[in-house]
């Protein structure tokens, strides 16, 4: 994640682009997956294309087919090793759908802590360990040194403390549930097990220690970062969109387990529709020199495109458009983060850099929410599974994963069988906002041919912003 960049080299001109200079940044670093960012530039070298180019491939779509249905949640856990819970959490959610099965209270409860806390560890992770070395050291700092490590050197003190609230939630989680990756706790029906008292007591203590923590990195963070945001960070890879997240069905509140899926355009309005009609409002476009999907909302009835100063259909996922499209936060020390950030910035925010303040306004909600269910001693019922029969049916199964909005459909015969399965995960929704993101960005850092290593990362901050 540490590695450096080549500098310009020639590749397959796009059509119309004079030279054929393309700069290629390669892998595009700290970021939790594999990517490149080819920059295409006229013969005046000024930008006339960007792609971000992301290794994606489709197959656990299809070979999941023929499975026993109970099997998948199991084994789609392995697309992502850094999210494995919410591909566990929803697959289930999704075979639940195709039997009929209705899940106890306490299964309910037990699912939604851990997907929460597996929530607290990926933002840890991604802000501290990706993003922080952008800030803390500065987009001038050789790469190098703008790393983790170099955190490290600078902020031992921080390093400690992050590591350790990183490793103490992992460890949490492992020690209850059998597994922190690639799990198999939760089941058709409900959980694996129930919580017993002792336990509940002794995560509940761990819990409340990563809410301190939260506390302290959000005033670390709007005190030594955030404070810092000048207008030309503010504006990197700022783009026009919609937005897409779940909020509660009731009250309309950020919710990362259960709701339903609001679809909000540029201007605040909004459609509202459950995790099965997704494909009422959501359609799939698909780009020959890419191996994404392009996810839309064919519900505007406007199209597709991806084009910066023209987009159609572009929505973003994730944890700033969960702020934009959420009324409220329904604990008190995330609420009033969120009250706070729109007195400064309104609803909906397109800032994309503003994702990693919106990252920790939702890391506090996730550890207050922890202990919220863990105060809450009916977690120890017993009853955490019901029976479960299959059958024929489909199902879709949605949550919040960290990159956003979540989505396993699946059918299945009357042996319980898949024989069909849609994924759409959370960077698939954002690949066009990010492109849109780095072609903004690009254009507006390289001109008349100038490049160098600060500017190629600032491109990357664009990227890395999302936490794709």
């Amino acid at each position: 994640m540490n590695g450096g960049r080549p500098d310009a080299e020639k590749e397959n001109p796009l059509p119309g682009n004079g030279s054929g200079r393309v700069i290629t940044i390669q892998p595009v670093t700290r970021i939790e997956g594999h990517a490149r960012i080819a920059i295409h530039l006229d013969e005046d070298g000024n930008v006339s294309d960007t792609r971000v180019h992301v290794m994606s491939m489709r197959g656990f779509e299809k070979f999941i087919e023929g499975r026993a249905a109970e099997e998948v949640p199991r084994i789609v856990s392995r697309i992502c090793g850094i999210c494995p819970w919410q591909h566990h959490v929803a697959s289930n959610k999704a075979v639940d759908g195709c039997f009929g099965a209705t899940v106890p209270q306490a299964g309910l409860k037990l699912r939604e802590l851990m997907q929460t806390m597996a929530h607290i560890n990926d933002k840890i992770l991604h802000f501290f360990f990706l993003a922080a070395p952008d800030f803390v050291l500065g987009s001038n700092v050789d790469y190098s040194v703008r790393n983790i490590m170099g955190i490290v050197q600078h902020s031992p003190e921080l390093a400690g403390k992050v590591v350790q609230m990183r490793h103490r939630g992992q460890m949490m989680i492992e020690k209850f549930s059998g597994k922190v990756i690639h799990p198999v706790a939760v089941v058709p029906g409900g959980f694996s097990r129930s919580m017993s008292e002792a336990e509940r007591v002794e995560m509940l203590e761990g819990s409340r220690e990563q809410l301190e923590f939260a506390r302290y990195a959000m005033k670390l963070a709007k005190d030594r970062i955030f404070s810092k945001y000048d207008s030309d960070t503010l504006s990197l890879g700022e783009i026009r969109t919609g937005f897409l997240g779940m909020v509660g069905i009731d009250d309309g509140a950020l919710a990362l387990h259960d709701g339903v899926l609001r679809l909000m355009q540029a201007d605040g309005s909004f459609h509202e529709f459950s995790g099965r009609e997704y494909t009422d409002f959501i359609g799939e476009h698909v780009e020959s020199w890419s191996y994404g999907k392009f996810p839309y909302a064919h519900a505007w009835g406007e199209g597709f495109s991806m084009d910066p100063d023209s987009p159609r259909g572009i929505y973003r996922c994730n944890c700033l458009a969960r702020l934009n499209v959420a009324d409220r936060i329904n604990t008190p020390l995330a609420q009033a983060e969120l009250e706070e950030f729109r007195s400064r910035f309104g609803r909906p925010v397109q800032s994309t850099m503003l994702y990693h303040w919106a990252r920790l306004i939702e890391l506090l909600y996730a550890c207050e929410r922890v202990v919220q269910l863990l105060e809450d001693a009916s977690i120890t019922d017993p009853r955490v599974r019901d029976e479960v029969w299959p059958r024929a049916g489909r199902g879709v199964g949605c949550v919040e994963a960290p990159r956003g909005t979540l989505l396993h459909d699946y059918s299945t015969d009357e042996n319980g069988c898949i024989t069909r399965a849609n994924i759409i995960v959370g960077t698939t929704h954002n690949l066009a906002p990010i492109n849109m993101s780095v072609k903004q960005a690009a254009r507006s850092l390289i001109r008349n041919g100038h490049v160098e290593e600060s500017l190629l990362n600032r491109v990357e901050m664009a990227v890395r912003a999302y936490d794709p």
